[in-house]
């Protein structure tokens, strides 16, 4: 093809910008006009001129589309508002059988210095001999563990939370702030490190094992997480880089970064989201200090598991590190959204902590969950080396806490490149207060789509991830609306209703009739259910 060919010229000489745009449109245009009408249809007839109009006529942020030939895939920047254009003429020519162009986001984030790779070739389906997926540098054998779709895999390496100015990046460096300012080491220096820039790509066993996690426990589903390979994964918490932090000799610090869930789709919900973790542990000098017969206190001791305290704990040890986790987690709310806030304290079940606690603040006249914190299994800290000190943990998602600070309605805004939301963040003190004005809200498209469910091997979150690879950030939320099993043959139907809406846009039932039918279509090739449509 003359444009994959373009492609090719244009990635050799590393021309990559937004500058190419008309270039790159034109040649799109030529290869489209060569088309014979005979070939296709009317709908598809339809979006090709549809497409090739908005193509010709826009440019804007950077967009990568990887192009489908016999020689491998090439990265060109294109404009953020051909998005749906490009999809549309996509999925045309796909439907013909004239072409497979896929789109994908560029990773332009860079880490430390190491900037993001593109994804390269397309990897073949998991588990084909030979295929492999490229990320960070790396390679990894695929296998029939390897689930990662290339939406995910494009936001590896975004790193929202190191980009200044980003709301992400205001949150972070707030609590960074707070804990430097508040909790001073020797010679002044900080006593908390932090860590934003550690790699996503986790072993299992630094996901789950490392965590003392059962082997039955349900967050180890590969319908529930991002897998690689059987050994490789994007980290579901940055409780992945716990134990490593701890096996180096850290007693204190912070983690930040993006993780990879898979889950439903809604305002709340996004398949990356980003923690902040923090670890503290005592020696029995720094607990006791202060107290009065502290000098004839102990750490550990072996006896029975409670409620209250671990088997090797003292019940004066786990008290006094639960106090101090409960103050240092109030002064961080107090820090974030001001003096006189309520806050309680809810018992929750964590495998790596115990006591365990969710903290819930009440904002705005309502009781609101922010975080998981307790205090760490003693087990996990002897098995990183640190067998005479007990300490404390707790993770939150910023996203969360963001959309409560801001007033930020949809978690697809964090990944917005509209100047009208970023520029509401640039400001001059991170600490100034912002409430988030919105953006006009454009009305929502509603589809429906109806299925028999396979026999074997169907997951929600397997729909809901092929959903997100071809809808993109047009969807804003997926429910089940309805479930039927037949009386006689005892299959399951599921009724899904897909909400579109562009965030910056109108889109019209046109628009969206081809990226339905798109899903609708690759639902039966790829999740072989029966279609009911």
């Amino acid at each position: 093809m003359r444009f994959a060919l373009f492609v090719e010229r244009r990635a050799r000489r590393g021309e990559a910008s937004a500058g190419s745009t008309q270039s790159v449109c034109k040649v799109l245009v030529s290869v489209l006009e060569s088309v014979s009408v005979a070939n296709v249809g009317d709908s598809q007839s339809s979006l090709l001129q549809q497409g090739t109009t908005r193509l010709f006529a826009t440019a804007a942020a950077p967009l990568s589309i990887p192009i489908s030939c016999a020689r491998g895939f090439w990265f060109l920047q294109i404009g953020e508002p051909v998005k749906e254009a490009a999809a549309m003429v996509c999925w045309a020519l796909r439907t013909v059988g004239l072409a497979r162009v896929h789109l994908a986001r560029k990773a332009s984030g860079v880490c430390r210095g190491h900037e993001h790779q593109p994804l390269g070739p397309r990897p073949a389906a998991p588990g084909a001999p030979g295929s492999a997926v490229e990320l960070l540098g790396k390679s990894y054998p695929q296998d029939d563990y390897s689930n990662l779709t290339r939406k995910v895999l494009s936001k590896v390496g975004r790193n929202l939370h190191n980009q200044p100015q980003h709301p992400l990046w205001l949150l972070k460096e707030r609590v960074k702030q707070h804990f430097y300012a508040q909790y001073p080491g020797r010679a002044g220096t900080p006593l908390f490190s932090v860590y934003d820039d550690l790699s996503p790509v986790v072993t299992t066993w630094q996901n789950f094992d490392s965590l003392l996690i059962p082997a039955d426990h349900p967050s180890r589903k590969k319908g529930d997480n991002y897998f690689l390979n059987a050994t490789h994964m994007l980290r579901a918490h940055t409780s992945a880089h716990q134990w490593d932090l701890l096996r180096a000799g850290l007693d204190a610090f912070l983690v930040v970064g993006d993780v990879y869930r898979r889950d439903q789709i809604d305002a709340q919900h996004y398949p990356v989201f980003h923690q902040l973790e923090a670890v503290r542990l005592f020696s029995r000098h720094q607990l006791f200090a202060g107290i009065k017969d502290g000098e004839n206190l102990q750490l550990f001791e072996q006896s029975s598991r409670s409620a209250h305290k671990q088997e090797t704990h003292t019940l004066e040890a786990t008290k006094l590190v639960e106090f101090d986790l409960k103050q240092t987690l109030t002064r961080l709310m107090t820090h974030i959204f001001g003096d006189g806030l309520d806050v309680r304290w809810v018992d929750c079940y964590f495998p790596f902590t115990h006591p365990s606690f969710e903290m819930e603040i009440n904002f705005h006249g309502e009781w609101l969950e922010v975080l998981g914190c307790g205090v760490m299994e003693q087990q996990l800290v002897n098995s990183a080396g640190a067998q005479d000190r007990i300490g404390w943990a707790f993770g939150l998602g910023l996203e969360r806490l963001a959309m409560i600070l801001y007033d930020i309605p949809d978690i697809r805004l964090f990944w917005s490149q509209d100047e009208r939301f970023l520029k509401q963040f640039h400001v001059q003190d991170i600490n100034q207060k912002v409430t988030f004005q919105p953006l006009s809200k454009y009305p929502a498209v509603i589809n429906d789509i109806s299925f028999w469910l396979p026999r074997e091997n169907y997951t929600e979150n397997d729909f809901y991830d092929l959903v997100r690879t071809i809808g993109g950030d047009l969807v804003e939320k997926v429910d089940l609306i309805d479930k039927f099993e037949h009386p006689k043959t005892h299959r399951t139907s599921h009724c899904y209703r897909i909400t579109y809406r562009h965030m910056e846009r109108t889109l019209s039932q046109r628009e969206v009739g081809g990226i339905h039918q798109a899903v609708q279509e690759a639902a039966v090739r790829q999740l072989g259910v029966e279609g009911r449509f």
